[in-house]
């Protein structure tokens, strides 16, 4: 996908999130999200959104919270299959990142050199 319009994505995080933070390899478990804004391919705005505990709910539970952020895209080193069909079911696009750091995922995204997540790309035990 290569924005043209106003898309808002996150990246999973560690803290304290923000476009020069490491990467979290666990889309369930991280620390936080950082929240980019991208109007016409360039980045507007960018916001950082704490995660909810991994309890009861588990991976369901970032999924809601970042579908009330208004997220239209998620860029993830990985998940299980539970909550790509939920971001499906949100209307949420998930894509497979790439990079150490958020700023590196966010730059491929607006790129568009980021593939979707396919039921193939699931991580098993999710």
């Amino acid at each position: 996908m290569k924005p043209e319009r106003s898309v808002r994505v996150a990246v999973p995080s560690a803290w304290p999130g923000g476009l020069d933070s490491y990467r979290s390899g666990h889309f369930g478990r991280c620390d936080c999200f950082t929240v980019v804004d991208i109007q016409e391919g360039k980045q507007t705005a960018v916001s950082v959104v704490e995660n909810v505990p991994h309890a009861e709910g588990g991976c369901l539970r970032p999924v809601n919270l970042l579908s009330r952020h208004d997220v239209d895209a998620v860029v993830v080193s990985g998940m299980g299959f539970r909550p790509l069909q939920g971001f499906r079911e949100a209307g949420i696009q998930v894509y497979v990142g790439t990079g150490e750091k958020v700023r590196q995922a966010v730059e491929a995204f607006v790129a568009g050199r980021l593939p979707v997540m396919t039921d193939e790309g699931v991580c098993g035990g999710h």
